[in-house]
């Protein structure tokens, strides 16, 4: 200010220079309140880190799930296309190994297109129930399912065995011990099969049927032996959640942007993120009705109504003949809950980990991008059958973008 400003210009001034360096300091307070997180934030935090996952607990209905050579097999199998009707579709198919062990698509696209899109594999052995609707309560029961789906790979359990003695004998004998005599069992035979399949299928006697279906269920046992090997990788975020816990200043591929987190915060917070993505899976592994519209020219799907009937009914589960558990190790499937108005449209809580990568989004399909799957949590609409559990959330374009920034975090 030059000596000529006169002495009122300079109390006049004063007040504008204090207003601009006050407001930027509350910015900048503002900033440190966004991105400083409380005691008990930065436990759940920690609470949904890689560091927080356990030991992959043993699978007690499979005797030969952490068994290497059962493992090597199942590798084998996951890629094998000659299990297939049209001998074009393989495990590997509708889960991809560059892309999270998923496939990209509405819709899996086997023999022919399926109604609900594939889910990635990564620890997904830890889950009690399999599938959007929870149909399977163990990896080795679900491998089975598409097997014989006449959409995926269209097969039937009589061919797998034939196929088995005639190309993997060997490798499968070193396992699970001498295949059965299957030379009066018809080469295509099977329960889900076409009317000359399900007609030969009766035909056997029962104890034919039980070995072929030892068979059969051996194949999902290896099958599940090689995707408990399939684990989730360390993210942007698990580096920053170690350092965050440890009391430490995240640095180099640990720091997460003042937007990330942002995101974080209402993650974990006012967006309610966490009651249902959380633990270090970032799933609850339940069943919920969030309002998920259903797909013109699909049949009705209602969900974990229909899956809870499948999976109480399904002769691999826990409980049946084929499992290697005692029933006390059957709890999951005991005391699930089989009914109530809940169920209807309610459909399994996916991992959000890596989910910013692999649109488009829900059970089949129907929300085309990450923004969007925000979006209709924030809106909030009713269901199209049952009653949805959200609730509209009360957060503005910037929080929506800060959540979708944090979501990219634990996806690189």
């Amino acid at each position: 200010m030059s000596s000529s400003t006169s002495r009122s210009e300079r109390r006049r001034g004063f007040p504008f220079a204090a207003l601009v360096a006050l407001a930027a300091g509350v910015g900048l307070l503002a900033s440190c309140q966004e991105s400083e997180f409380t005691e008990a934030e930065t436990a759940t935090i920690a609470s949904l880190s890689l560091d927080a996952l356990g030991p992959l607990p043993p699978d007690p209905s499979n005797r030969y799930a952490d068994e290497r050579l059962a493992a090597a097999f199942g590798a084998t199998l996951f890629f094998e296309q000659r299990l297939s009707r049209d001998g074009n579709v393989s495990c590997g198919t509708c889960h991809k190994i560059d892309r999270q062990f998923q496939d990209d698509l509405p819709r899996s696209v086997g023999i022919a297109e399926t109604n609900r899109r594939s889910m990635p594999l990564a620890d997904v052995a830890r889950a009690p129930f399999l599938f959007w609707d929870g149909r399977r309560d163990s990896l080795w029961a679900q491998a089975l399912g598409p097997l014989e789906d006449k959409r995926e790979h269209g097969g039937t359990r009589a061919g797998y065995a034939h196929f088995i003695g005639d190309h993997y004998r060997d490798r499968y004998e070193r396992i699970f011990g001498a295949l059965p005599d299957l030379s009066s069992v018809p080469a295509a035979a099977s329960p889900l099969g076409d009317d000359g399949e399900r007609t030969a299928w009766a035909a056997l006697p029962a104890a034919k049927q039980e070995e072929v279906d030892r068979v059969f269920a051996n194949l999902g046992k290896a099958i599940a032996a090689f995707e408990r090997s399939i684990v989730h990788e360390e993210t942007r975020f698990d580096r920053f959640a170690r350092v965050l816990a440890a009391g430490e200043e995240p640095a180099g591929d640990a720091v997460l942007t003042e937007q990330e987190r942002y995101g974080l915060r209402l993650f974990v917070g006012k967006a309610q993120c966490v009651n249902c993505h959380n633990g270090p899976r970032f799933t609850d592994d339940h069943f919920h009705n969030t309002g998920v519209p259903a797909v013109a020219g699909l049949p009705e799907d209602l969900g974990r109504e229909t899956g809870a009937m499948q999976v109480l009914a399904d002769p691999f589960n826990c409980l049946g003949r084929f499992s290697d558990a005692p029933a006390e190790a059957c709890g999951e499937l005991t005391f699930m809950k089989a009914e109530g108005p809940e169920l209807r449209r309610a459909f399994k809580t996916p991992s959000l980990r890596g989910a910013a990568t692999r649109p488009p989004y829900m059970h089949s399909g129907q929300i085309a991008t990450i923004e969007d799957v925000v979006a209709h949590y924030t809106r909030a609409p009713a269901s199209d059958g049952g009653t949805s559990e959200l609730v509209p959330l009360k957060i503005n374009d910037r929080e929506r973008a800060a959540l979708v920034a944090f979501l990219k975090t634990i996806a690189e």
